[in-house]
């Protein structure tokens, strides 16, 4: 072992969320209960993860929170913005995805997370409005509001370090522009030009969080932090940023099964997923310039790890489409089914069926959790820019122009483990748990 570099956990952290929706209300009460001693953080691998250090003889498995110094559940402060005015009790009532007796024994701390006006363009999102909004001349003076919510709440709370995560809707789908996206510059010129068709909402909350030295994290597919300004903006401030999307149902057992079919050499020839969901996000979803930028995220994964470019005779022509379907009734209890068309031995056709009935929020607030706990934790480490190692929990995972992302949950995790080895001072390696 050689010696550790990171920082320790000081004092408070804040974490800010964009929306106080169903799986920011989850994740609020999942933590509240969990450091009250009336829940288990399960599915955080930050909070209760175990895995191996060293190798042969010297193999010891340790839990992550031995190996790197995690931030406390106790030490953290929640806060929000919301274009509702709902506190957080009213806002997970409202949301329907707990039960109210696991909402009751953490009331009143959640009543006291109040949300702040929320920046919120219409023309990003159709389907929903909302009351609880800034007001202000354009981009770049809402931008500058967002900043003076972070260093307000950041006082008020005695926080030492604050990490915003988007936890909103998907905005609709906006292309690159690289007149306005390519360079730093041209951006901020663009923000000051009130520039509202290529400066989405949430491009404004991830600059302002930039600037005061926050670590951003977008769990959503918006195209957001995934352009070259906000690159430079993030290696300029020495922030860390992640996303994008957060990889909690469907496409998490993609990356599990499409592995499995490469390795195996299993031809694919079709892959057809449709999901019915009812909170708010399918809401937004319903409207079909949201669901083009959910769909592009969804659909990225299998052609990823299926390269037709190492076995063209297997996967040059598999036909994917990706459906999702705003069904009220069902609220957060999302369902998802997969038809998977398969060919093996000698041309064989087969299929495969998966019915996952999941709940939305419950995969994932964990995932918010430690990409919030991970972020914090690459901050403290000196790590800055886009973290790969974070790819783990997206569904389109960051990258640069020209590098090729890692989609496969299993490698994904192996590089989550190997950064976390680095951190605390110990050799990264390539020998399977």
């Amino acid at each position: 072992m050689e010696q550790s570099n990171v920082k320790a956990a000081t004092g408070k952290l804040g974490v800010m969320c964009v929306g106080l929706g169903a799986v920011t209300t989850t994740t609020i009460i999942g933590a509240l209960m969990s450091r009250k001693g009336l829940s288990q953080p399960t599915g955080s691998f930050a909070c209760k993860g175990i895995m191996r250090l060293g190798t042969g003889r010297d193999k010891v498995y340790k839990e992550v929170k031995e190996i790197v110094p995690i931030a406390e559940l106790n030490d953290i402060v929640f806060g929000a913005w919301d274009l509702f005015p709902d506190n957080a009790y009213e806002a997970a009532l409202k949301a329907s995805a707990l039960r109210p007796q696991d909402i009751e024994p953490v009331r009143n701390e959640l009543e006291a997370i109040r949300p702040i006006p929320a920046l919120f363009d219409k023309n990003y999102a159709a389907n929903l409005d909302g009351p609880n909004v800034k007001a202000a001349a354009g981009r770049w003076e809402l931008t500058e509001q967002l900043r003076e919510d972070i260093k307000r709440f950041k006082a008020e709370n005695n926080c030492e370090r604050v990490v915003v995560i988007w936890i909103a809707s998907t905005e609709k789908y906006i292309p690159r522009d690289e007149k306005v996206h390519g360079s730093l510059q041209a951006f901020e010129e663009a923000m000051k030009a009130d520039d509202t068709a290529r400066i989405a909402p949430s491009m404004c909350y991830a600059y302002a969080a930039m600037r005061e030295g926050c670590p951003f994290i977008m769990g959503a597919p918006n195209l957001c932090i995934d352009i070259p300004a906000m690159w430079q903006l993030a290696e300029e401030m020495r922030v860390p940023i992640a996303g994008k999307d957060f990889k909690s149902g469907q496409t998490m057992m993609k990356t599990v099964l499409a592995p499995a079919f490469f390795t195996r050499q299993l031809g694919v020839t079709g892959w057809f997923s449709t999901n019915i969901l009812g909170n708010r996000d399918g809401v937004v979803l319903d409207n079909p310039e949201n669901f083009e930028t959910k769909r592009r995220s969804k659909m990225s994964a299998v052609e990823n790890i299926l390269d037709s470019n190492i076995y063209p005779d297997l996967y040059s022509d598999i036909y994917h489409k990706v459906r999702i379907n705003y069904y009220p009734p069902r609220g957060d209890e999302k369902e998802s089914w997969d038809n998977i068309d398969i060919f093996g031995w000698m041309g064989y056709p087969m299929s495969i069926k998966v019915n996952f009935m999941c709940r939305d929020s419950i995969l994932a607030a964990p995932l918010a959790l430690d990409l919030i706990l991970f972020s914090d934790l690459a901050a403290r480490a000196g790590y800055y820019g886009i973290q790969e190692f974070l790819s783990f929990y997206s569904k389109a995972p960051m990258h640069k122009d020209g590098d090729t992302p890692v989609h496969d949950l299993f490698k994904q995790f192996a590089m989550l483990k190997n950064a976390i080895r680095v951190m605390g001072g110990y050799k990264a390696d390539q020998e399977l748990d």
